[in-house]
């Protein structure tokens, strides 16, 4: 009896989902979405990575996790494919942002349109300086920081884009957090300290610009 509940107990757990895995799925999702199938039409994990130049293999292990089976010989359904993955990602239900520091890289932010195709409207701006708030960046309201606890309490924001200067950062994600946001998407270079329970995603620019220098200096050598 005690092997039964143990083995019930390991197959109500989630599988945790690797990183890479989670990298890589928007970049089939959009090669997907780019080759217009009709419906009805399949698609192999041969010809998705033959296009991103992945393994096939790696390609099935990913989709796994989806929760969609392919057919032999055929693969997937194109469109019920896309859909998997939009679900898996939460990318079909669209969550609420507030975006901290309206600086070049958050005006930017504010105007980029794609990212209500992948679940995300930032509602508006937040930013201390008086002259900025009286912007109006591509259609969205820029609020003085004093409001910012009240508008995410009014409507129930989850998430906190922080694009303010370091030395500032933690001191706005501490006051969202203790508003209620329970996800933080971090562009300022700082390690945020956050309670139990609350996801910071780091977008270090610093590090990918200097992977990519890395990988151009090693291609130069080797031509």
């Amino acid at each position: 009896m005690e092997n039964s509940e143990k083995d019930m107990n390991a197959e109500e757990q989630p599988r945790a989902i690797p990183a890479p895995t989670l990298r890589r799925l928007p970049g089939y999702l959009q090669l997907l979405k780019s080759r217009g199938y009709a419906p009805g039409s399949t698609v192999s994990c041969t010809v998705i990575a033959q296009a991103l130049g992945l393994q096939s293999i790696q390609v099935r292990k990913d989709l796994a996790y989806t929760g969609i089976t392919g057919r032999p010989k055929t693969g997937y359904v194109a469109l019920e494919l896309i859909k998997a993955i939009e679900d898996f990602l939460g990318w079909n239900n669209t969550h609420d942002a507030l975006l901290f520091g309206v600086g070049q890289l958050g005006r930017a932010l504010l105007s980029y349109n794609g990212f209500r195709a992948q679940g995300l409207d930032i509602v508006a701006g937040v930013d201390c300086d008086n002259a900025v708030q009286r912007l109006d960046v591509h259609g969205k309201k820029v609020i003085p920081l004093s409001k910012a606890s009240s508008l995410i309490r009014r409507l129930h924001i989850k998430i906190a884009v922080i694009t303010v200067p370091a030395s500032s950062a933690q001191a706005v994600c501490d006051m969202a957090v203790a508003a209620g946001v329970k996800a933080v998407w971090n562009f300022a270079p700082v390690q945020l300290n956050v309670p139990e329970g609350i996801i910071v995603q780091n977008e270090n620019l610093a590090a990918s610009l200097a992977v990519l220098s890395k990988k151009l200096n090693l291609s130069l050598k080797a031509s």
